[in-house]
């Protein structure tokens, strides 16, 4: 086949060229660069051309060419009509394969399809990483299941991997814009790049990664029926993650565009801490979902790891391009690239490279299942759901808030966090599965505190900073009661008179989940803070 690779001397269109020069076929190195597509092109016996994606479509039919790759990018920067080259391909006879991970790009490519079938030809975006890897690894992972719970991926690179500009732009761009994720059966807004999570790389250890946007977050909960999906990126170092955090916080209060002078800077950067960290990086896809014999505080983990050692990391982008070439195209038409490779495909293109592969699955159960003597089948439906929580659980309601009036009383107040007082508030709290623990976010208002809870010798605790309180959960009249047992402060035990008192419970009133939380602070300085109200 005689392929045309439009960014062909690009971190990621460099190593698809050598990859299908390597399986034997024809190429033309395309580019603005002329030299270096030249200096490309002879290495590897191949053409060279110097296209300009926005001047010159019009070669396209004379170039004699059965597919086209587009790995330049970036691609949110196409401007006013980002699938010029795609059409122009299609009026050529031309197919049209693109690595794109611009979700809004990769997405909005299906308003083409019409004409693709008419010509005959297969448009593909998003043949890399993800989609294509991702969408395989769910497929593969997600077989035998009922539900599909959750979807997360993550992609960690080395430190010492190329960085192009293309992929730098694209993640600084995010950086502190609001985008939508599906959570919990319901879109919600999220800042790119926050929200970290440890990710396990296999023997390379741990590594924490940000919420990021990908073309996943869109495609994947309509194609998969998911409950919630999530992707993230990490970075090898610490110092540049960070930095990237603090950046996107500063960017969500001043929204700076982001010019191309800024991405270099930010590459002198990143180049200058190059000799640090290693050239090991790789990619999780884990999937939570239910087997058909599962009870209802039981669900399936299952995670499929790429390990890539010796530099090879930055290859594994350019292998879905790879597979895809090795069999038939697919089916006219234009789409994102879901379906169009399997997983075994995808890892048998990686066979000539330092790459493997891990597989492992294991049970999950319920956190509040897990609690000793605790029979949370008893309880009502809407309680036992707000409770399984495998992923994430986003409830929401409203709800009244009374404060204690003396000092210390206000002061314990602020240093938990606790609302203001009030007769009527948005309330909405957010519960995360976060390994054996959960995290709690409640948000009053604009107002957020939170709390770790975690199952210990079968008792469960709940964390508030640097206090930690053993709950003896129990069950009355077809409510769950929390009170407190036992404390800790920075994990020194507390005697029971410094104990606080606790009478909250969750019940049903009218079919609705009803909480009513009351807390009282010791040595006599009485009520601190009560809220109720109900949640869905």
């Amino acid at each position: 086949m005689k392929v045309l690779v439009l960014g062909g001397y690009g971190v990621f269109g460099e190593r698809v060229a050598r990859l299908l020069a390597r399986d034997g076929h024809a190429l033309i190195v395309a580019g603005r660069d002329s030299a270096r597509a030249q200096a490309l092109a002879y290495e590897l016996g191949a053409q060279a051309l110097r296209f300009d994606r926005d001047a010159d479509t019009g070669l396209l039919g004379t170039l004699g060419i059965d597919l086209l790759v587009d790995a330049a990018g970036p691609f949110q920067t196409y401007g006013e009509r980002p699938y010029a080259l795609v059409e122009a391909c299609l009026a050529a006879h031309v197919h049209y394969l693109d690595l794109a991970d611009d979700a809004g790009f990769c997405v909005g490519i299906a308003a083409l399809d019409t004409l693709a079938r008419a010509q005959g030809c297969a448009a593909l975006s998003g043949v890399s990483s993800v989609p294509a890897i991702s969408a395989a690894a769910v497929r593969a992972l997600g077989c035998g299941l009922e539900q599909i719970e959750s979807i997360d991926t993550a992609i960690l690179p080395g430190n010492r991997a190329p960085r192009g500009l293309s992929v730098m732009t694209s993640i600084l761009e995010q950086c502190g814009r609001m985008r939508r994720i599906w959570l919990d059966r319901g879109w919600r807004d999220m800042r790119g790049w926050s929200a970290p999570k440890l990710y396990r790389l296999g023997p390379f250890g741990q590594r924490r990664a940000y919420r990021i946007g990908v073309p996943d977050l869109d495609l994947f909960p309509p194609h998969f029926g998911a409950g919630s999906v999530s992707f993230r990126a990490g970075l090898e170092l610490g110092v540049m993650s960070l930095s990237l955090a603090g950046f996107s916080r500063l960017r969500r209060r001043w929204p700076m565009p982001i010019q191309p002078g800024l991405v270099r800077l930010v590459r002198v950067f990143a180049d200058s801490l190059k000799h640090f960290g290693s050239d090991r990086g790789g990619m999780v896809v884990e999937l939570i979902g239910r087997e058909p014999d599962q009870l209802e505080f039981e669900r399936s983990l299952r995670r499929w790891t790429l390990l890539a050692e010796r530099g090879d990391g930055p290859w594994v982008p350019a292998m879905p391009v790879r597979a895809l070439l090795r069999k038939p195209l697919p089916p006219a038409g234009a789409r994102p690239c879901l379906d169009a490779l399997e997983l075994g495909e995808l890892e048998a293109a990686m066979a000539d490279c330092s790459i493997r592969f891990e597989r492992d699955s294991r049970a999950l159960c319920a956190l509040f299942a897990s609690v000793r003597g605790l029979d949370l089948s008893s309880l009502p439906a809407p309680i036992r759901a707000s409770h399984t929580v495998f992923h994430t659980r986003v409830l929401q309601g409203r709800a009244r808030v009374e404060r204690g009036d003396g000092v210390l009383a206000r002061l314990l107040c602020g240093v938990f966090g606790f609302p203001a007082a009030t007769d009527d508030i948005e309330v909405e709290v957010e519960k995360t599965r976060e390994d054996e623990a959960e995290r709690w976010q409640r948000r009053f208002g604009t107002r957020c505190f939170h709390s770790r809870l975690r199952v210990v010798d079968g008792c469960l605790r709940e964390r508030f900073g640097m206090f930690e309180f053993e709950l003896a959960l129990n069950v009355s009249a077809e409510a769950l009661h929390f009170p407190v047992r036992r404390g800790w402060l920075l994990g020194l035990s507390l005697p029971g008179w410094l104990l606080p008192r606790s009478e909250a419970r969750e019940y049903v009133e009218e079919g609705r989940f009803h909480f009513d939380v009351a807390l009282d602070a010791p040595l006599g300085i009485g009520r601190l803070v009560r809220y109720r109200g109900w949640l869905a």
